[in-house]
């Protein structure tokens, strides 16, 4: 049944009301119209039928009238004219510089011109640039590493680049995040790394000082800041690239270099003692090269996140590629839940969250979602800013999960005996050793019941040559760039006829327009991200235990300090 309208009946006591309010309404404004002296403007009383010649008169009157109408014809006929003859000049002159392009280019050359044009900034290919100035000015590269995930966060082509660098370049771990995972998988992961590479153990201080803030006295509530900027490991790592600065006789830099959200920026501002570079949970915030001076034998280089490669499998997309997080409800996001659930213990989440048993990854997230009040219009539970939310929780350092090594096996073979022995040549391992266990001995770790266990996807593939970038380009990017190239080749079409048309400028760009928009929306549409390699490397990890996630939603800072520290 259909829905009846409202009724627009009014009681005489509320229409009679009104009308008395309108009445007051304008008494008040004739009122104010008499005191500023306003007053009604005076018709026109026409001829008087007395007055002598009075058809005459109006007669005359309409004379005027029509007088004045032809002249406003006139002037509005005499305008257009001039905006067509200037609307053809200027048709002219654009035909005349397409058809000088398009004989003086030829489409080899413009292909080349196409290629040979800088990448835009922010963009992947950026990234890559950037990351590439940063490796080549080195002479010291840190990888960090997150500790709850360590192999899944080395980059097998980062690492091949700077062994098979052919320079003397030094590869060094830094074991990020050591507050986060149990202390015994720390000491195995530990001894499994400096196997390979000398790694440091490391935890960042964060609520840095911004070295541009000025100093203010006036007085503050008391607020403990001794566990959120006390850092560990800085002295072990200085010292070890100051004597490594010795055994070269110069000045060295040192690039920092890692996956999105490993720290790479917290890192720098826990060397230098003050907030030197911006950070964030949001990926890449770091968009270019980043000078820091430490001292004077030391610089380091802060460097935008490595680039994932899309044949990487769910989970290691899901981690470290730069998903767009503000877009909630997006596939990339809820597909990275359901990877990260995918490789966890699912009693673990269940205890983690508070949450009864659940089937699959909606209802996971269903049940979340009313626990946390994250609730749409008339309750429905809001899945998809609480799956933004696990995602950025997941790889921020809100989640204490834990990772085994893997059994001992083959070395790659970019690592010969030979590399690994070059890379720990000039650096003191014994007293690497020492300061690693004084770090490890100093703080105090999440219980083992506290943290998740995770199970790694491997070693993450990662793309460093600008060529190699495949760009998922946004919308409005697309919409550009389609709009520039198709402009271009419809020119040519147009101009490249013999015989042309003066009169039919117009028109001609106003179609080509119309198409060029139209392609534009069809190249929109045809940009979607395919599902199809994230799908198969899901299927390769669904025999993994099932499932988890992490902490409580009010906690704001990006790092989780309920442990003490001594």
């Amino acid at each position: 049944a259909e829905l009846k309208k409202a009724s627009k009946r009014l009681s005489c006591h509320k229409r009679y009301k009104i009308q008395k309010k309108i009445r007051e309404h304008h008494r008040k404004v004739r009122k104010e119209a008499k005191k500023h002296g306003r007053k009604k403007p005076k018709k026109d009383p026409g001829v008087p039928s007395a007055a002598p010649f009075k058809e005459e008169l109006l007669r005359e009157a309409e004379q005027r009238k029509q007088r004045l109408e032809e002249l406003k014809q006139k002037q509005k006929l005499n305008r257009q004219k001039e905006h067509e003859k200037k609307r053809k000049l200027e048709a002219k002159k654009n035909a005349a510089k397409t058809k000088e392009k398009a004989e003086g280019k030829e489409s080899s050359r413009k292909s080349k011109a196409k290629t040979n044009k800088l990448p835009a900034k922010n963009s992947k290919q950026w990234f890559c640039r950037e990351l590439k100035k940063v490796l080549e000015a080195s002479d010291v590269v840190l990888e960090v590493l997150d500790a709850r995930d360590p192999m899944g966060c080395r980059c097998p082509q980062l690492e091949q680049a700077v062994t098979c660098s052919g320079g003397d370049k030094k590869l060094l771990l830094v074991l990020n995040k050591i507050d986060l995972v149990t202390k015994e998988n720390l000491e195995k992961w530990l001894n499994y790394l400096n196997k390979e590479f000398p790694t440091v153990a490391f935890k960042s201080a964060t609520l840095m000082k911004d070295k541009t803030m000025e100093q203010v006295t006036k007085r503050r509530v008391r607020v403990d800041l001794a566990r959120t900027t006390q850092c560990f490991g800085s002295k072990c790592l200085l010292k070890l690239l100051q004597e490594y600065g010795k055994t070269q006789n110069r000045a060295i830099q040192v690039g920092v270099v890692g996956f999105p959200n490993v720290g790479k920026s917290s890192i720098i501002n826990s060397l230098k003692g003050v907030r030197a570079c911006n950070v964030g949970l949001t990926r890449g915030v770091t968009k270019s090269m980043q000078i820091v001076q430490i001292d004077k034998q030391t610089k380091l280089l802060d460097s935008p996140s490595i680039i994932a490669d899309p044949s990487n499998s769910a989970l290691a997309l899901a981690l470290r590629s730069i998903i767009n997080t503000e877009e909630p409800g997006s596939a990339d996001v809820l597909e990275g839940v359901h990877a990260i659930l995918n490789h966890c213990n699912k009693k673990q989440v269940m205890m983690r969250y508070n949450i009864p048993d659940f089937e699959d990854t909606e209802e996971f997230l269903a049940l979340l979602a009313q626990k946390r009040g994250m609730l749409k219009k008339g309750g429905v539970p809001d899945t998809e800013n609480i799956a933004q939310l696990l995602l950025s929780d997941w790889t921020g350092a809100k989640v204490s999960y834990h990772s085994q090594p893997p059994e001992p096996q083959r070395p790659p073979p970019y690592l010969t005996e030979d590399k690994i022995a070059e890379m720990q040549q000039c650096f003191n391992l014994k007293n690497l050793e020492e300061e690693n266990n004084r770090t490890v001995e100093a703080l105090k770790y999440p219980s083992p019941a506290n943290s998740i266990i995770f199970q790694s996807a491997g070693m993450a593939n990662g793309t460093i040559e600008e060529n190699k970038v495949i760009e998922e380009v946004s919308a409005w990017e697309n919409l550009e760039t389609s709009k520039e190239e198709e402009e271009e080749d419809e020119e040519e079409e147009d101009f490249t006829e013999s015989d042309y048309d003066e009169d039919d400028v117009e028109e001609e760009m106003d179609e080509s327009r119309a198409q060029v928009s139209r392609k534009a929306k069809l190249g929109k549409r045809e940009t979607g991200p395919t599902g199809s390699e994230k799908e198969t490397a899901e299927n390769e990890h669904s025999n993994s235990p099932s499932l988890s996630l992490d902490r409580k939603a009010e906690e704001d800072d990006a790092y989780d300090f309920n442990t003490d520290y001594v």
